[in-house]
């Protein structure tokens, strides 16, 4: 009897591992998608100006890695399901042409409207265009060499390809005259078609300037059909540098960390579907531990809860659970970035976050929490090198996602809490 009693604290625990509701993961959704109501309703408004005809512009989402794009994006996506557009999701990626993972999107997209279409050949004669438009190689000159048989990719569509329509090679002409005939489609039933391109200040310069190309047409034809990117701070720079007007193009939302209400209900909401409360001094540390970043939410909230043994959960436990938290963030999210980088650029990376920290504190912002943007002068001179001699590190350090330029001459890290990592490793 003293036995069993003894083992009683342990079999009942009021917090469970095992009901455990927080989900740290890459575009994962979270339990509570919190603080993301106003992107929600704007894109519910887009949908349904559109549906009647009104002028809208495609959206642009922008932010650190770690603030829930992926997640967002994905959702907006079911918010089209909802409304019976036809959608398709890509992920852009540095070697990759937009051609055929767009071809694969719209595929999909039109895929979804083709039941409710009342002509059949319709559909045939745009699967058509599609499968020319996915198949045709890279430009050549006139009289050039045939492409290449590993270019002559065959999508899975049962239709002959079409000639004449989105065939040029040119990918400016024929991205445009592809969406203008998969808006077509969509007009037929009444509805529209929506393409969610993740990573995309991935994309190379002509795609990125046909893609512009295409949503100025689609606009001035008031086509129901739109692009919705999710990218780096640095996508509108991106954009504007392969046409000028996308600054009037598209519809910017930057993808900030949640404040402070909004993290609460990130940590309590699940919590309380589970019959489990926080102290408040619990959602105190909470919040200054993870930033408000929506990953580092639901990192700090999974740790916290494995580590609670009853409700309500106190600042005590999550001190204990803490340096759990940050040591997985140390190996899966700080540290799988910092071992893609070559040791001349840890280097740069380490004198940026030597010099955002006082970059941050000269403004006024003393948390550690928060990497200022640097002049790459200054990293120039702590490292004693001259600016020019750095330029492929920068670069390099660019295309791989870990930081970005957002003004001219200044860099800052991709990830929140970056420079803190580095500034906590040995050299």
């Amino acid at each position: 009897m003293s036995s069993l009693a003894a083992r009683q604290p342990d079999t009942l625990r009021c917090v469970d591992p095992v009901r455990n509701p927080y989900a740290p993961g890459a575009g994962q959704r979270p339990p509570e998608l919190a603080g993301r109501g106003r992107e929600l309703d704007v894109f519910d408004i887009v949908l349904e100006r559109i549906a009647r005809g009104r002028p809208e512009r495609s959206l642009m989402l922008t932010g650190l890695r770690g603030v829930g794009k992926t997640v967002l994006l994905n959702t907006l996506r079911s918010q089209a399901i909802n409304h019976l557009w036809g959608s398709g999701k890509i992920e852009a990626r540095p070697d990759q042409s937009l051609r055929r993972p767009i071809a694969a999107a719209l595929h999909m997209a039109v895929r979804e409207l083709a039941p409710r279409h009342r002509a059949p050949d319709r559909i045939d004669d745009f699967l058509g265009v599609l499968k020319a438009f996915a198949m045709r190689a890279a430009p050549t000159a006139r009289g050039g060499a045939a492409p290449k048989l590993r270019d002559r990719w065959q999508p899975g569509i049962d239709v002959p390809a079409s000639s004449g329509r989105a065939d040029s090679g040119d990918i400016e002409i024929d991205l445009v005259e592809l969406l203008t005939d998969a808006a077509a489609v969509a007009s037929d039933v009444g509805t529209g078609v929506a393409i969610f391109i993740d990573e995309m200040q991935d994309l190379g310069p002509e795609d990125v300037s046909a893609l512009c190309a295409a949503c100025h047409e689609l606009s001035q034809l008031g086509a129901p059909l739109i692009v919705v990117g999710a990218g780096l701070p640095h996508l509108p720079a991106v954009l504007s540098a392969a046409k000028s007007y996308s600054e009037r193009l598209f519809r910017y939302q930057r993808i900030d960390r949640l404040d402070r209400i909004a993290a609460d209900q990130a940590f309590c909401a699940p919590a309380e579907r589970e019959e489990v409360e926080y102290e408040p001094k619990a959602l105190d540390l909470l919040y200054e531990k993870s930033g408000g970043y929506p990953y580092f939410v639901q990192a700090y909230g999974k740790a916290t809860w494995d580590h609670a043994p009853r409700s309500p959960v106190t600042a005590a436990d999550v001190r204990v659970a803490a340096p759990e938290a940050e040591a997985e963030l140390a190996v899966g999210f700080f540290g799988s970035r910092f071992e893609r980088a070559t040791p001349a650029e840890r280097e740069y990376m380490r004198a940026m976050a030597t010099l955002s920290l006082v970059e941050a504190e000269s403004g006024g912002e003393v948390r550690d929490d928060m990497d200022a943007a640097v002049p790459t002068a200054e990293i120039a001179r702590a490292l004693g090198r001259k600016p020019a001699s750095l330029s492929p590190a920068r670069d390099a350090l660019i295309k791989k996602g870990l930081i970005y330029s957002g003004e001219r001459g200044t860099v800052a890290f991709t990830v929140p809490h970056f420079g803190r990592y580095l500034r906590t490793q040995p050299a």
